[in-house]
């Protein structure tokens, strides 16, 4: 099976690291992933996190685009319920100008942070969430060149002009943000590492009900956590530990995460390690081949046409090494598709 592979970048922030170690680590991974032929990156915006420094997308995408040659570069994505379409716009116009056919612009809903946080980013701004497919319309307008849905724009144009448009994608956890993007004639990503449960009847209702428009025929993705290790030993060692983080985090306990060693040694109780064993639908964690099992069973349920891949590890050398170990069993070649 030929599967596209892509990246998710949250530019985690490791246990004695700072935001400069984090954007560090994902301009090698992208440069890196460049070279082993992923197709896309996209960059997570994260807001009031100290343990992701992802809060500007648009900023971090110029940087590593900047470092990388042939792979898409864009947003995973932008939270568009905060901000002006029109300036969303021209940020991709800007980066497509500079990187002419490799801009990705991907769009979501949800906050990205806590209810404060989202306050201040739409401070100033009086519209609702309700307002959110008018600003996709828009938004979508003003990046290809074409009459807005609000009439007041209608005269408007998104600069600087090009003679490529960024790729616009909706990015999305729930039946709602599939129908968006079915209306919209858009490309739609589900996030299954965020919602495994409603994947694949999201992305059929998203086929069933997709009207041409920016698209002519409906193309999708799926986002999955997934960790590749060398050894099922080594995979079963990620395990405990996104377990055990879940355990710490249902408890409401505060503090740095848990280490690979921590989660070694932990006394799991059989009913824990049950419940570690049920969760594996919303992540995908083993060696290569049980990881790319995984992902082909994923995609052959889904219908997805590529896969986005999310990972995260206490260190980045871990991170990094999955990365790698998957383009190998995939096969990645130059064009970032299995060859």
């Amino acid at each position: 099976m030929s599967i596209p592979l892509g990246v998710l970048d949250q530019s985690p922030i490791g246990l004695g690291e700072s935001a400069a170690d984090a954007i560090a680590h994902s301009t090698a991974l992208a440069k890196r992933c460049d070279a082993l032929g992923y197709r896309r990156y996209w960059v997570a915006e994260h807001h009031a996190s100290d343990r992701l420094a992802s809060s500007s997308p648009e900023i971090l995408i110029t940087r590593l685009a900047g470092e990388t040659k042939r792979m898409r570069v864009g947003s995973g994505g932008v939270m568009l319920s905060h901000y002006s379409p029109y300036k969303v716009a021209e940020n991709f116009r800007m980066l497509e100008v500079l990187f002419p056919g490799r801009i990705d612009l991907g769009v979501g809903r949800a906050p990205g942070s806590d209810g404060l946080t989202a306050a201040a980013l739409a401070y100033g701004n009086p519209l609702g969430i309700e307002y959110y497919p008018a600003k996709v319309k828009d938004m979508v307008a003003f990046v290809s060149g074409r009459p807005p849905l609000t009439e007041a724009f209608q005269g408007l144009k998104a600069t600087p002009l090009a003679t490529t448009a960024p790729e616009v994608w909706m990015l999305g956890s729930s039946f709602d943000s599939a129908m968006y993007a079915a209306r919209f004639g858009l490309p739609y990503s589900h996030a299954h590492f965020i919602a495994p449960e409603p994947a694949v009847q999201a992305l059929k209702q998203y086929r069933e009900a997709f009207a041409p428009e920016h698209l002519r025929a409906p193309y999708s993705s799926i986002g999955v956590f997934a960790i590749a290790a060398e050894d099922a030993e080594r995979a079963d060692a990620f395990l405990r530990l996104r377990e055990l983080a879940r355990i710490r985090r249902d408890r409401g306990v505060r503090g740095p995460p848990p280490t690979l060693e921590e989660a070694v040694a932990h006394p799991f109780t059989d009913e824990q390690l049950e419940h570690m064993r049920s969760r594996r639908s919303r992540q995908i964690v083993g060696t290569p081949a049980q990881v790319k099992a995984g992902i082909e069973a994923l995609v052959a349920e889904s219908g997805a046409d590529e896969v986005i891949v999310l990972t995260i590890t206490p260190s980045f050398e871990d991170r990094l090494r999955s990365y790698e170990l998957l383009a190998r069993e995939f096969g990645l070649g130059e064009d970032g598709a299995a060859s």
